[in-house]
């Protein structure tokens, strides 16, 4: 019975992790829609990456501690995070900014609910 009471308290840990990993990212994109580039790195500016670390370094540390509270449980990786990570890095001369980037990830999650 501790076993199942331990995995139940983990699970309860990660669902809280990735609440609060949302609403980083959710704060993050909002700066990021209003103008504030680096979020999804496009430029690989080293300023705009300075400037930009502190929030990357806190969803990076907020998402590793999910990622590993998912594979005690024997879960796939937190998809958001995944996604949120596929989607930094360089970017065609064709690409939205990221204001608009930011702004059509905050309408989906928004609509995700």
């Amino acid at each position: 019975m501790a076993k199942a009471d331990r995995l139940a308290r983990l699970d309860d840990l990660r669902l809280e992790q990735e609440s609060e990993y949302r609403t980083a990212l959710i704060e993050a994109l909002r700066r990021t829609a209003a103008g504030k580039w680096g979020l999804f790195d496009h430029q690989a500016d080293r300023r705009t990456r300075a400037a930009i670390a502190p929030v990357i370094d806190h969803l990076e540390e907020i998402g590793d501690a999910v990622d590993a509270a998912r594979a005690q449980l024997g879960l796939p990786p937190f998809d958001l995070r995944q996604e949120f990570l596929r989607s930094r890095g360089p970017v065609g001369p064709q690409a939205v900014g990221e204001p608009r980037q930011a702004q059509a990830w905050l309408d989906r999650l928004m609509a995700e609910g």
